[in-house]
Formats: C-alpha cells, structure tokens, sequence
C-alpha cells in the first residue's frame, strides 16, 4: 500500500510541475513604454520582431480606452484593416492576452484610420524548434573582416518563468523519484 502511495504522490507532484510550465509565460507590454497608441507612429511589426513569443506568453495592449480598441483579426483582415468581424473585440484599456497556440496572432486598433495609420501587430508565435538564427547572423568565415555579430539584451534569448518552472521539475524529478521510492 505504501508503494502505491509513492507512485501517487510522484505523479501528483510530476503533473503540478508540469501544469506550472504550461502557466506561467513571459509578460509582453505591446509598444513596451509607448504602450498602444498612434501617437509618434510606433513600428508595432519592428517591436513584434524583436521578440521571440512562444505559447503561455501574455500580450499586454495598454492605451486610453475613449481614443483605442484591440481587436483580434484573421490575416485578410489584418492586412485589408477590416475590423467588422474580428475574432475578439477588447476595450478596457488594459487588455491582456494569453498566447494558447502556434503561428500568427493578429491584432488591430479598430477606431477608424488608426490600423490605416499602423496600429496593429502580428504576434508571431513558433514552434520551439522552428525558431532559427536568420542568415544575416550568421559569421561569413571566407571574409575574416566581417565582425562577429553580439546579442544585445533586446535580442538576446531569453529564460521565461516559463522554461525556469520547466527546467526546475525536469532536475527535481530523478531527486523525487529517489526520495519517493
């Protein structure tokens, strides 16, 4: 009976490790300090490359809710700035956004002229293995002149809570399984 409870309480303590990994993303603010806004015109697709999403990630559209809106859009849509069937409409002025699944998010000011103007952002999330270095950092080893590129902290990868959650279960699991057996 003992044995069972071990393997139990293993699989319990496995799973809470697991569901934490799922849960806690990094936190996104769209625009960073400038926030979503037409004001200065803002290059939300320039900022949207600099980061590198991925699923359980959460997107933060903070504006002047009388002046701004989000709104959750499909590709055709995105592009042509259509804004009368979006997918999800918010208007707080403080609208988090949980990342759930892969590929392009795309999101739009729906206050007339504003997408026109470049308020929107496609939120590109990869799969972890797709994501590759682009060739322009790649070092070009016949020309020794060419320098060797370094990450600034804007580009540079990044450890999630996320990926921390998962990697501290990944080295507790042999510990407990000792302890637990």
């Amino acid at each position: 009976m003992g044995m069972g409870k071990r393997v139990c309480g293993g699989v319990l303590l496995s799973t809470a490790f697991l569901q934490l990994s799922v849960c806690y993303g990094a936190v996104y603010l769209v625009g960073d300090k400038t926030g979503w806004t037409t004001i200065g015109n803002y290059d939300y697709q320039g900022w949207a490359a600099t980061k590198n999403f991925q699923v359980g990630d959460v997107i933060t559209f903070v504006y002047h809710q009388q002046f701004h809106n989000v709104m959750q859009v499909t590709h055709p849509e995105y592009r042509s700035c259509n804004v009368t069937k979006p997918i999800a409409a918010y208007a707080t002025g403080n609208d988090s956004i949980t990342i759930n699944n892969y590929g392009h998010h795309y999101f739009l000011c729906g206050v007339p002229g504003h997408c026109q103007s470049g308020q929107k952002v496609d939120i590109n999330v990869h799969v972890a293995s797709d994501v590759a270095p682009s060739p322009s950092g790649l070092v070009n080893v016949s020309n020794p002149s060419t320098p060797v590129p370094t990450l600034s902290p804007s580009n540079a990868p990044r450890l999630s809570s996320g990926h921390f959650v998962t990697l501290l279960g990944a080295l507790a699991m042999p510990l407990l399984a000792t302890v637990l057996l």
